[in-house]
C-alpha cells in the first residue's frame, strides 16, 4: 500500500469510497488522519489502514461530477433571473426597458478554508453578487464578526468553512460532538448583537453535519445540517444568490431557498426570510 502523505487525495474504504478527501494532518503515533472534503465543508478522521488513494482517472471524475452538479446550478438560476426580468420589463412601458438597473443584496462572507472562500468568491463575481470574503478559522470567527459587519454593513452574511461530529461522538444533541459548531453558534449571536433583525441582516451558518437546531436557534436565517448530512462547498452561496435577488417586498418560503441548494432538505433549512433586491431607474449613462 502507498504511503499515505499530507495533501493527498484519499477515500475511506469502511464507508465504500462514497466521499473524496484531502489530508491535511496525519499522526502517526496513533496511526490516523484528520481529513477535509474535497468537493463537501466536512473535517473528518479516519485510520490511516481506512485510507486509499484513489487513481488519477477516479479523481477526475469525481471532480467531473462535482463540476455537472455545480453548473446545473448556475444554469438554474440564470434562466430563473431571465423569466423574473421579462416579467418585470412586461410590466413596465417598452421605451424604459433598458433604464432599470439591478441592486441586489450585498455579502460579507466569512470561511474558515481558503480554497472554498476562493471558489465562493468567483462564483458570487460570476452572479453578479457584491461580496467581500475573509478566511479565518472557524473557532475565531465569533471574535471578528462584530468588526467587519460594522466595517462592510452587509445585508447578507455567510459563516462557513468546515464542521462534522467528532469520532466515536454521536450524541447529536451534544455541542460538545460537533467541531466547529459552537463556533459558528457563537458568530451568529455576535452578528445578532450587531443587527437583530433577521429581515436587515440575512445569516447563513453552519457546515457539514452542524447543529442546526443551535444555530437557528443562535438567530440565524438558514443554517445546515438538519439531518447530519454532508453539504456542497457552494451550497451556501446558491442559498444568498435567492435571498439576493429576491425583490425587497417578497417573502421568500424556506422551500424556496432549499431548492436552490445541491444538498437539499436533508443538509439545509431556515425561516421565512425578506429578499434583498431592489430595482433601479433609470441607469446613469456614464456607467
Amino acid at each position: 500500500m502507498a504511503e499515505i502523505k499530507i495533501g493527498d487525495v484519499v477515500t475511506r474504504i469502511s464507508y465504500d469510497r462514497d466521499v473524496f478527501f484531502k489530508v491535511v494532518e496525519i499522526f502517526e503515533d496513533q496511526r490516523y488522519a484528520t481529513l477535509k472534503g474535497l468537493n463537501v465543508r466536512v473535517l473528518a478522521d479516519a485510520p490511516i489502514d481506512d485510507l486509499v488513494l484513489p487513481s488519477s482517472a477516479e479523481i477526475r471524475d469525481y471532480k467531473r461530477e462535482y463540476i455537472k452538479k455545480s453548473n446545473e446550478s448556475m444554469e438554474r438560476i440564470f434562466y430563473r433571473r431571465e423569466l423574473e426580468r421579462q416579467k418585470r420589463f412586461s410590466r413596465a412601458e417598452s421605451n424604459e426597458n433598458n433604464g432599470f438597473f439591478d441592486v441586489p443584496g450585498t455579502v460579507l462572507h466569512i470561511d474558515g478554508d481558503e480554497e472554498y472562500l476562493e471558489l465562493c468568491m468567483t462564483t458570487y463575481k460570476q452572479l453578479g453578487i457584491e461580496a467581500h470574503g475573509m478566511c479565518i478559522p472557524e473557532k475565531e470567527q465569533h471574535k471578528k464578526v462584530g468588526q467587519l459587519l460594522m466595517e462592510y454593513n452587509p445585508d447578507i452574511l455567510v459563516v462557513t468553512g468546515h464542521d462534522g461530529l467528532i469520532r466515536n461522538n454521536r450524541n447529536f444533541n451534544d455541542i460538545e460532538s460537533y467541531r466547529n459548531s459552537k463556533y459558528f453558534i457563537e458568530s451568529v449571536k455576535a452578528a445578532r448583537r450587531f443587527e437583530p433583525s433577521l429581515d436587515d441582516l440575512v445569516i447563513f451558518a453552519g457546515a457539514c453535519q452542524s447543529h442546526y437546531e443551535g444555530i437557528l436557534r443562535a438567530g440565524a436565517n438558514f443554517a445546515s445540517s438538519p439531518h447530519r448530512v454532508f453539504i456542497h462547498a457552494l451550497d451556501p452561496v446558491f442559498i444568498i444568490e435567492k435571498v439576493a435577488f429576491t425583490p425587497i417586498n417578497k417573502i421568500i418560503s424556506a422551500r424556496d431557498v432549499i431548492d436552490a441548494t445541491i444538498t437539499g432538505i436533508k443538509g439545509i433549512g431556515g425561516v421565512e426570510t425578506r429578499g434583498k433586491f431592489r430595482e433601479g431607474l433609470p441607469r446613469s449613462p456614464y456607467e
